[in-house]
């Protein structure tokens, strides 16, 4: 079956013999058009199935009322938390969302932007991918001047705005927990050095171990993708060592599920033989066996924060952007995987 040809403005001009302007005019609601003209417009439209050309609005007007979103995946809670929040402050200002997930990946991320660009988009919030180094099409959506919003994982050399939760001072936060359970032998399960956010959680983790003058042994700190299957690898490789960690920091929970599964499955008892602590607090985090402790990222907030800083720009006839960030303190949820008996 070949497909039916799109209906145009010309299409519904010649069904009752008028004008393609007034036809867009009624479209659009145009003062100057009678209502009676409207209504016949608008039923000649649905009887043709008439969709507008939004991306040629958007060239004509200069506006589409569309802004894209691109996160590493759309299947985690974090990230669908801060996407429902983003969304909703949006609609209710006129402007609907494209999301695209980059999967982790450089390449599909940069066809993401090229995407997001033809599409007219009038700004873009993203979160960016584990393989992404080089920032050159990040640059290339501000080289077109449209507002350019990070979240979660950012890069400070884009000098644009950036909403997320201080990463340095939440590894403090969590090896001072495990400190004060007792554990002296602290492990961290991390994402890549690259980019910032994995960075900052690094440096926190080997800065607190030399606040309380805890080993920092090269073998107790790897770096992953952070997936379910990357902790069970690293947690299997933390229990071969012939020192074993008696504490396993993981950068995010999907990974710390991983190592929950392993320690689980070698019969290891946490938080007695080793204390587990992840990152994210997705809602799985209270329901496994035992529950894992985690940081909660107030994704919530981060969706409106990101939102609003848009509409702001939304605003302005020039688009100037600086590096301006919105950092908000994490929170340390406790739960059975790292609270040892006292």
């Amino acid at each position: 079956m070949s497909k039916s040809k799109k209906a145009t403005i010309k299409d519904i001009a010649n069904v009752l013999n008028i004008s393609p302007a007034a036809v867009s005019k009624a479209l659009h609601n145009d003062s100057r058009i009678s209502e009676k003209t409207k209504k016949a417009v608008r039923q000649v439209a649905k009887n043709l199935n008439y969709q507008p050309n939004h991306l040629a609005s958007a060239l004509r007007i200069g506006k589409s009322h569309l802004v894209g979103l691109i996160v590493p995946r759309t299947n985690s809670n974090f990230f669908s938390s801060v996407i429902q929040n983003i969304e909703e402050v949006l609609n209710k200002e006129g402007y609907n969302i494209i999301i695209t997930q980059s999967n982790e990946s450089y390449k599909k991320e940069c066809d993401n932007i090229d995407t997001l660009l033809f599409t007219q988009v009038d700004g873009i919030i993203a979160s960016m991918a584990n393989e992404t180094v080089d920032l050159d099409y990040y640059e290339k959506i501000k080289s077109k001047g449209i507002p350019l919003i990070l979240f979660d994982r950012g890069e400070n050399d884009l000098n644009v705005d950036y909403i997320g939760i201080n990463d340095y001072d939440s590894s403090h936060m969590i090896v001072e927990h495990l400190v004060n359970q007792g554990c002296k032998r602290i492990a961290h399960i991390g994402g890549f050095k690259h980019t910032r956010i994995y960075n900052n959680r690094i440096r926190g983790y080997i800065d607190a171990l030399k606040k309380h003058n805890l080993p920092l042994d090269d073998e107790l700190l790897l770096e992953s993708n952070l997936t379910t299957l990357d902790g069970r690898a690293k947690m299997h490789q933390l229990l071969h060592l012939e020192n074993r960690p008696d504490a396993v920091y993981v950068a995010g929970d999907y990974a710390a599920l991983g190592a929950l599964q392993v320690l689980n499955e070698q019969q290891i008892k946490m938080p007695e033989d080793i204390a587990l602590v992840g990152f994210g607090d997705e809602p799985f985090t209270s329901m496994v066996t035992p529950s894992i402790t985690s940081i909660n990222q107030h994704s919530a907030e981060i969706g409106k924060r990101a939102a609003l800083t848009f509409l702001e720009h939304a605003k302005k006839d020039t688009i100037t952007q600086t590096l301006n960030k919105q950092i908000l303190d994490a929170e340390l949820v406790v739960r059975e995987s790292s609270a040892r008996k006292k």
